[in-house]
């Protein structure tokens, strides 16, 4: 075992006010990381949001799901299923009908995952002037990095037509 490794996956980090994120976020076998991925990740919270009053069958969400392919949400509900999020029922139909529902737990991520969007929708115009702002931050360092290279480049030429006719 490698010096400075826990010997239980599970445990990646206190979750107190000194917590060191890095700590846990490092480390590819940790569990919060593996957890963290698969609920922040952009079907997931759009999955989780749907099912929220509702279940639904996999045609309903696909419907729903602006962009998502059918391999990519069978894939989401599968993970989803797997960390006991979403539950899946199967009716002995033909054809079969299956839906899928947030199970307590998945509840109790969604409750997180409004507040997140209630912050987002508050901050939005925050958010908006920051980006606008880096951009034209960003655009001036471009500019200004691009006028220090063609003077750089300027003065190379000069010093070598120099030195060509010094030569000749």
């Amino acid at each position: 075992m490698e010096d400075g490794t826990l010997r239980s996956s599970g445990n990646c980090g206190d979750t107190d006010a000194n917590y060191d994120v890095f700590q846990w976020d490092t480390r590819e076998d940790c569990e919060v990381r593996q957890i963290l991925d698969r609920v922040a990740d952009k079907w997931s919270l759009l999955v989780i949001a749907l099912l929220d009053r509702q279940s639904l069958r996999f045609t309903e969400l696909r419907r729903q799901i602006d962009g998502i392919s059918q391999r990519m949400l069978a894939r989401t509900l599968r993970h989803l299923e797997r960390d006991g999020l979403v539950s899946r029922t199967v009716f002995p139909t033909v054809p079969p009908r299956v839906d899928y529902a947030l199970t307590p737990l998945g509840a109790t991520l969604h409750e997180t995952i409004r507040t997140l969007v209630t912050w987002t929708e508050t901050h939005q115009n925050e958010i908006a002037a920051a980006r606008a702002a880096y951009d034209v931050r960003a655009a001036a360092e471009r500019d200004e990095a691009h006028r220090e290279a063609a003077e750089r480049e300027r003065i190379a030429r000069q010093a070598t037509a120099g030195s060509r006719g010094r030569t000749a």
